[in-house]
């Protein structure tokens, strides 16, 4: 497992995966708002992480078109996509919790709650696990946890000053 952590965080899938669990984040505090069903939770992240994903995948592909002046090879498409789904795991992530408090193991605002922190949590984990892989000293890397765990509390901030 821990190979297999440290073999993910050399890609740059690990960028896409944050700016999903952004997205993510947004959509769980916009959704809290007026909590649906469970299943229309999980639904409305599985919907966002398809239509983000394929986003991601049509832009760069023409962005990348555009700008070299020659088609998309297969193997640079399956980067592409790669990347692609790195952004749609980070958004379709927290739909677990939903999933589960449809079934009945939690209730929704414990799925509404975990879904945030487990989103707040990964950014950091990912700000910590980069200062530590460029080489920083623990306080440092902790720090950089912090301020990258800033921008999901700076959104969930946003929605408890605006209601």
């Amino acid at each position: 497992m821990r190979q297999a952590i440290e073999a993910h965080l050399g890609t740059r899938q690990v960028a896409r995966v944050i700016y999903g669990a952004i997205i993510g984040l947004a959509l769980i505090v916009v959704l809290e708002q007026h909590p649906p069903a469970p299943g229309v939770a999980a639904g409305s992240l599985v919907a966002t992480a398809i239509a983000v994903g394929l986003a991601e995948l049509y832009s760069e592909v023409v962005g990348t078109e555009t700008r070299t002046r020659h088609r998309v090879s297969r193997s640079h498409l399956a980067d592409i996509a790669a990347d692609a789904t790195a952004v749609a795991f980070g958004i379709v992530f927290p739909a677990v919790f939903f999933v589960l408090a449809g079934l009945g193991a939690m209730e929704l605002d414990t799925a509404f709650t975990l879904a945030k922190w487990t989103g707040l949590g990964l950014i950091g984990f990912y700000g910590f696990a980069a200062a530590r892989l460029s080489g920083a000293r623990l306080p440092m890397c902790l720090l950089q946890a912090v301020g990258a765990a800033l921008i999901g509390a700076l959104l969930i901030a946003m929605k408890a000053v605006l209601h």
